[in-house]
């Protein structure tokens, strides 16, 4: 039976369109099917075998029963789904076990599930090929369930096992459960249908690929009352025996065993698919070369900040106060904790030019978000003059600061890309005869601005009166500047926080909900500025962050959504995409920010922990996607700075 957690949205949503007959599967794979395939309906489809306790326990008990794995050792379940053996191993006592999966979705469920026995695991997204952990660190790799073979090319294969033999110490095994490939070729069954609960049913067909490598398979899931939910295709590399021991030994593997196959159980006694015949092998991790010794010369990185001897109108007071400087110690601190930099700091904007060029900088880490003496409207004139001088920095060029620093702009591009926003009305300074909007509530906010400048819990209005009063009060205190009155979402709030670059590893961190429960009822739900500026405010007492509770689906629209206006406005390392949804349940685009707040109780770094990563890991994450692109590491000139830049990036 389905677990209660994994009946989201997407198994109750109305009817898809279905592709109706076809006569070559492969035509229709896509190149990278498993991005978006293991959802929730995975869960519903294939819950007979994944999610079986007896499976579970019986491929936990060969995995023991192969190695020498002590309660201690140290363990990676790689592409582990939801988390089975993890979990599983845990309850026998094993205290340092990851598991790592591309799938969002599966991901979130493992850590609820743990969360719910309260088994201490680690759980992380991430690519099989890179799994972004160090080299030599660990006694076991189990890559189980069926889970290899998934990659269009078969380099990618060889590039998961290349990447497993760098993080197994010497005496480290990998564990192999996969598809008798020689067994599938002949005996696979190309169509079948089944019932997977009372509601529901899927029609599957299958086909060898052109090469007879791999079996494409094709699913029609459909509920019985609404129609199709899903007309998904999926690949598999059939491996034989000689053919993964060729592999294996290709990329170093010593020794490898094979044990002999799984007798697979299924709930519904059905269509086994390709869990209907599995090989089971270890293999001794590769002979790994002594390493050379070098004098590791680290990077020298320049932290530019705001001016704290300078006004600031944008904080409280208008001032640095002391939880400004606070959470530059907090910074400094968690800078401090990471190898392969060697940091200074330049916070006096009067010698900018001057600190920045007294001694050899490899790259700046622009975390100067208040702009150039302190001027918000000078953000821009940091990385400008970091330009000037040619020297790389963290976060996005001028060019996006400015796009991003007017509203207007980005809802225009938003609009382009076909991403939900707002409806709203542009008012010039001055002009008294705008077409103002008639649906109400609505919320006033200057066209241009940061940190919440400008919005505060005057600035939602009911009536034509509240409106003119409060237009009239930006017009005062923001001279200049238009205004931009919008329709006010009442619904949730979200987050979405990108880090790395296009065409190299830009990824998403584990999406933030805004939790407005505690605030009084009679105040606007809005992040305005007294939430980020007065602690006295009920908005900063009351105010919380979760994890998102949407589904898997309208999470990864979010993802999808922030990606592209990623790099349609330029951004660059990392951004932040905050949206909310309006009274039919749409949720529309409120802003982007780029350079977004690196502080340690900012959402990005919020975010980051919900992922699994510690601030100075988030901060070390922004360093090394501006090392890649800047490309540093190529351009070092000293064999020991190539390694410190290696050593920065692992």
């Amino acid at each position: 039976m389905t677990p209660p957690e994994s009946r989201t949205k997407p198994v109750q949503r109305a009817s898809h369109r279905s592709f109706g007959p076809i006569a070559d599967l492969e035509a229709h794979l896509p190149e990278e099917w498993w991005r978006k395939i293991f959802n929730a309906l995975y869960i519903k489809t294939d819950g007979d075998v994944v999610e079986n306790a007896e499976n579970t326990r019986q491929e936990v008990d060969f995995i023991l029963a192969s190695t020498a794995l002590t309660p201690d050792s140290k363990i990676l379940d790689l592409c582990c789904g939801q988390g089975r053996h993890v979990l599983e191993l845990a309850r026998r006592g094993f205290t340092q076990v990851t598991g790592m999966d591309r799938s969002r979705y599966l991901i979130r469920l493992a850590r609820r599930r743990a969360q719910a026995e309260q088994l201490s695991v680690t759980l992380r997204e991430g690519d099989a090929r890179t799994p972004r952990l160090p080299d030599d660190s660990l006694d076991c790799v189990c890559i189980m369930g069926n889970s290899f073979g998934y990659f269009s090319d078969k380099q990618d294969d060889e590039k998961v096992l290349r990447a497993v033999g760098k993080l197994l110490r010497q005496s480290g095994t990998l564990v192999l459960d996969l598809a008798d490939g020689d067994w599938l070729t002949t005996h696979f069954e190309p169509r079948s249908w089944e019932w997977i609960d009372e509601h529901h049913f899927v029609c599957r067909e299958r086909s060898l690929a052109a090469d007879g490598e791999r079996l494409i398979s094709r699913e029609v899931i459909v509920n019985d009352e609404t129609g199709v939910l899903a007309d998904q295709f999926y690949a598999e590399r059939l491996y034989s025996v000689e053919s993964i021991t060729q592999l294996l030994d290709s990329v170093g593997f010593r020794n490898v065993r094979f044990h002999g196959a799984l007798d697979t159980r299924s709930d519904r006694e059905q269509d086994l698919g390709m869990m209907a015949h599995r090989n089971l092998l270890t293999a001794d991790a590769p002979i790994k070369p002594a390493k050379k010794t070098r004098r590791m010369v680290p990077l020298n990185i320049a932290v530019v900040l705001g001016d704290p001897r300078l006004p600031d109108q944008v904080k409280r007071g208008g001032k640095f106060n002391p939880e400004d400087i606070d959470t530059v110690a907090r910074l400094k601190d968690a800078l401090g904790e990471l190898e392969g930099y060697q940091f200074r700091y330049i916070d006096n904007h009067k010698t900018l030019l001057q600190d920045l060029a007294a001694q050899p900088t490899d790259l700046v880490f622009n975390l100067c978000d208040e702009g150039l003496n302190n001027d918000a409207f000078k953000e821009l004139h940091v990385p400008a003059m970091l330009d000037m001088l040619g020297l790389p920095y963290t976060g996005a060029a001028p060019q996006a600061l400015a796009t991003c620093y007017d509203k207007g702009l980005v809802r225009a591009a938003a609009v382009q890309l076909d991403i939900p926003v707002p409806a709203e009305s542009y008012i010039r300074p001055g002009d008294h005869g705008a077409t103002l909007p008639s649906v109400f509530p609505a919320i006033l906010k200057p066209n241009y601005g940061d940190s919440s400048e400008g919005i505060t819990k005057d600035a939602v209005v009911d009536n034509q009166a509240d409106l003119l009063a409060y237009l009239e009060t930006l017009h005062s205190n923001f001279p200049g500047r238009p205004v931009l009155v919008q329709e006010f979402l009442p619904g949730q709030e979200f987050s979405v926080a990108l880090m790395g670059n296009p065409s190299r590893d830009l990824r998403a961190l584990t999406l933030l909900e805004v939790d407005y429960s505690g605030l009084p009822a009679e105040l606007p739900r809005i992040l305005g500025y007294e939430s980020k500026w007065h602690p006295e405010s009920p908005y900063w007492t009351n105010i919380h962050y979760k994890e998102a509770t949407l589904g898997y689906d309208e999470q990864a629209k979010l993802i999808d959504y922030s990606m592209r206006l990623f790099e349609r406005l330029g951004c660059r390392d990392y951004a932040r995409f905050d949206y909310r949804t309006d009274r039919s349940g749409t949720i529309k685009l409120l802003e982007v920010n780029p350079n977004p707040g690196w502080c340690w109780d900012g959402k990005q770094n919020l975010m980051a922990g919900f992922a699994g990563l510690s601030y100075s890991a988030m901060l070390s994450v922004i360093l090394k996607a501006a090392v890649d692109r800047s490309g540093l590491a190529k351009n070092c000139t000293s064999k020991a700075t190539k390694a410190s830049t290696a050593r920065a990036l692992a």
